[in-house]
């Protein structure tokens, strides 16, 4: 058992919640909930789309562990309510998070560092209809990928071999979202990278190397099959590791983030260049999920990554009177 983990008080681990990701939301929850009990952490289930945020106060919960997918939970606005709240919580704070679940705009900020990320082209919804398809096609070539700019689990992801096939990839990612991402797509090695800690003291784990069946790494095989293989140590030529934690780990300190996070990466077939795709700051606890599987790679326990991220539960603001970050 943990000798910290009686110092937690009373922990709420948020999950659920009202995002397209529920249904993993509860199976990354449940685990770290399981998790935390065993080792002797007073663990307790919340999902805010049951319950309103306010009676974590009223019921004395001392910190939050912040099992919740994509809007409202990893968007930096469940976040905000903790910090008025003055209840600290795992993971990047308000910015960091805001900033992450936009694909858009996280490109951009890596674009201005010089963090190699694949072209891409923003397309408003009320734009889709009369938008220039052609132009579009011209400028990031086929095939090209169509998905929501604020989606995750691969929710609304195309990959569009024909320009016959945009409308119908743009109208269904619109259904998502109002902001559709465009993107350039890479073809080669598909591979994740976590990081834990904050600032100087981040850490990359072992990169994990992603080979889905047909090279479809969608929302069913993400999570309710065994067809994909994930490979650790990824096997990759030497020194490619860890030129991309670095890369991973610059990506993650630009935005300020903190915590953890997962960034997903394909790397070049031809030229063996990596590109960044996107990153996850509330990433997946499941069975299938791949920061436990990187931790593990590391020494790392499901059961401790959960006390150790717990651990780190904080504040961007101290709250007078309140708990200190």
């Amino acid at each position: 058992m943990n000798s910290t983990a009686h110092n937690f008080g009373k922990v709420a681990v948020l999950m659920g919640g009202r995002s397209a990701e529920r249904e993993v939301s509860f199976m990354s929850g449940q685990g770290v909930l399981n998790a935390l009990r065993s080792q002797g952490v007073d663990a307790h289930a919340f999902d805010p789309s049951e319950r309103d945020l306010s009676e974590l106060k009223t019921e004395a919960f001392s910190r939050c562990f912040i099992a919740l997918h994509g809007r409202f939970g990893e968007d930096g606005t469940v976040q905000g309510a903790l910090e008025l709240l003055g209840i600290p919580y795992t993971g990047s704070g308000v910015m960091a998070s805001s900033i992450a679940i936009n694909k858009t705009m996280t490109k951009r900020v890596w674009t201005a560092e010089d963090i190699p990320t694949p072209a891409y082209k923003l397309v408003l919804r009320e734009q889709i209809n009369q938008f220039d398809l052609a132009e579009l096609v011209a400028q990031l070539g086929l095939p090209l990928i169509v998905k929501p700019a604020s989606e995750g689990s691969s929710i609304g992801v195309f990959k569009v071999k024909s320009a016959q096939e945009l409308p119908y990839a743009l109208a269904q990612a619109a259904s998502c979202d109002a902001d559709i991402l465009c993107e350039q797509f890479i073809s080669g090695d598909e591979v994740t990278c976590p990081v834990l800690g904050e600032g100087d003291k981040a850490v990359a784990l072992p990169v994990i190397r992603i080979v889905a069946p047909e090279g479809n790494y969608d929302y069913q095989n993400k999570y309710f099959t065994n067809d994909t293989q994930y490979i650790v140590p990824c096997g990759l030529p030497p020194g490619e590791e860890q030129a991309i934690q670095a890369l991973v780990l610059k990506a993650y300190q630009v935005l300020g983030c903190k915590g953890w996070g997962r960034i997903d990466v394909m790397i070049d077939a031809v030229t063996r260049r990596p590109y960044l795709l996107e990153i996850n700051t509330s990433p997946g606890m499941t069975g299938h999920s791949l920061v436990p599987m990187s931790a593990k790679a590391a020494g790392i326990s499901y059961e401790d990554l959960c006390v150790q991220l717990l651990q780190g539960a904080g504040l961007e603001h101290a709250v007078q009177g309140g708990p200190v970050a």
